[in-house]
């Protein structure tokens, strides 16, 4: 059945005509709590906002995708998002729309295969998904991102509703399995170390919303909570959710962490500034003792267009297995990290990350 419809861009109005899946249609109750219909049948879809493919890709459903957003086709010298490493084919579709939700009703109704749902994370930025579905004739469906400490259950509800939509449930169970399995692992070889026997710690150059130098860090950092660590920046009421803050190098010098780790995302900054640049330069980070004693040690993107979940646990096994080496004897991080990818995206992803980000992903940190 074709289904006529018009877009109107300011003055300027446009009749098109769409083919509408045939077939039976079902309900999907979207994060916004809104009733989206869709096909019973969905075989091409968009995703919409930051992290939006990354879950796609987690379900394999990434063969079903037929446009990206401007982020996509960029060739970054650094690049932290192992699911479109994983999937190449990404940097070849069409563009819809620029990254973070800002997308363009008159692109995706261009685009030479029509999808048959949107989906889109971070629903408050960008195009709002009713007018976006208006404007396309095109059902939006909304998710939540989530994430591993705080919302764990809205990242669990957005894959369950992809599954849902995308007759993925079998895989989304298994997903959110392996995610509760991987931290209930790491929060059992931790959890009876008295804090006496603990290492403090501090995460530096988290990135949000682009890079930032050694000073940025997240005061509930997941790799941190799921091993117990000693983090100096946790220092909030644990009813309070901070994400992204900054903590003052002069309050770093004063709690003195006995082990640092630099996100790299840091290194887009350059060579001449940034968290690395920083360590090896600043007089006040020169003074710390981990600096003096070398123990630095460089972890993968925990942001990069927005929490990259697979490797927040590969962190935190490394991370954990710093602090308490004794109690991760069996693990080879590495090796880890791999497992998580190959589960998650089909593909063993490691060497590409640490290629990515000069070969510096799990090793101590060379300051001279």
């Amino acid at each position: 059945m074709n289904t006529v419809f018009k877009l109107c861009i300011g003055l300027t109005c446009l009749v098109f005509a769409a083919t509408a899946g045939a077939g039976t249609t079902k309900q999907i109750i979207d994060a916004a709590g809104r009733t989206v219909v869709i096909p019973e049948k969905v075989e091409h879809i968009i995703c919409s906002g930051a992290g939006c493919l990354r879950l796609v890709s987690y379900l394999g459903a990434q063969n079903l995708v037929v446009g990206v957003d401007n982020i996509e086709r960029r060739n970054n010298k650094f690049d932290a998002r192992p699911y479109s490493f994983a999937n190449p084919q990404f940097k070849h579709l069409p563009v819809f729309g620029e990254f973070r939700g800002r997308d363009i009703p008159e692109k995706i109704i261009s685009l030479p295969i029509l999808p048959q749902v949107i989906f889109k994370t971070y629903a408050g930025s960008g195009y709002d998904p009713i007018k976006l579905s208006k404007k396309t004739n095109i059902p939006v469906i909304t998710l939540e991102y989530g994430d591993l400490v705080h919302n764990r259950k809205a990242f669990y509800a957005a894959l369950t509703i992809l599954g849902q939509a995308l007759d993925k449930q079998v895989r989304a169970k298994r997903v959110i399995r392996f995610f509760d399995s991987q931290i209930r692992q790491l929060e059992t070889r931790t959890q009876d170390i008295p804090d006496a026997q603990k290492k403090s710690c501090f995460v530096g150059g988290i990135a949000f919303k682009g890079p930032h130098g050694f000073s940025s860090t997240e005061p509930h950092y997941p790799p941190f909570q799921f091993v117990h660590a000693k983090n100096i920046a946790d220092t909030s009421d644990t009813a309070t959710i901070l994400r992204q803050s900054n903590f003052s190098k002069e309050k770093i010098l004063a709690m003195n962490p006995d082990v640092l780790f630099l996100d790299l995302s840091t290194l887009q900054m350059g060579e001449d500034q940034g968290g690395l640049y920083e360590l090896k330069h600043d007089p006040v980070y020169g003074g710390l003792t981990a600096v003096e004693n070398r123990e630095v040690f460089g972890v993968l993107p925990y942001n990069w267009y927005t929490q990259n979940f697979g490797s927040i646990l590969a962190d935190a096994w490394y991370i954990g297995k710093i602090l308490y080496p004794e109690q991760f004897l069996d693990i080879v991080p590495e090796k880890k990290a791999d497992q998580i990818y190959t589960f998650l995206l089909s593909k063993s992803m490691f060497e590409q990350m640490n290629t990515s980000f000069k070969q510096m992903v799990f090793e101590r940190i060379d300051l001279n």
